[in-house]
């Protein structure tokens, strides 16, 4: 079974992807950045607009397939800066609380549209 998941909640694709993929028991979420789903311009004033942000749009896609953060069994985050590592974790921390998925960070030189941060993810919800 594979199902093309979207959400009202979080900001279209922005190229020829799918915001998320229900294949089987996992959910496979588009990488997120920090664009406002209601008027498309960025949230990018400080690196806690942002993080927050790209949670937020995260969490939208999640709930749009079924499954909340402590669904998530691995993200992928991406850094234009590794200087940002502390201050991502404190936001991340947040939503992902005391179930806090596997995950690689990593620093990259570029990221659309300019921003600093972008995760996917993939939950698992078994089917019943």
């Amino acid at each position: 079974m594979k199902k093309i998941i979207t959400s009202q909640e979080s900001p279209e694709a922005i190229g020829p992807y799918s915001q998320a993929i229900r294949a089987g028991d996992f959910l496979y979420v588009s990488g997120q950045i920090a664009l406002d789903h209601v008027t498309g311009e960025l949230k990018m004033n400080t690196i806690a607009e942002e993080v927050e942000c790209v949670l937020k749009n995260l969490c939208a896609v999640l709930k749009a397939g079924g499954a909340l953060p402590k669904d998530v069994i691995k993200c992928s985050v991406f850094l234009a800066d590794m200087s940002l590592f502390a201050q991502f974790n404190t936001y991340y921390a947040q939503v992902f609380e005391d179930l806090s998925p596997a995950r690689e960070t990593v620093a990259v030189s570029g990221l659309p549209k300019g921003v600093r941060v972008e995760i996917s993810a993939i939950a698992y919800l078994p089917l019943n």
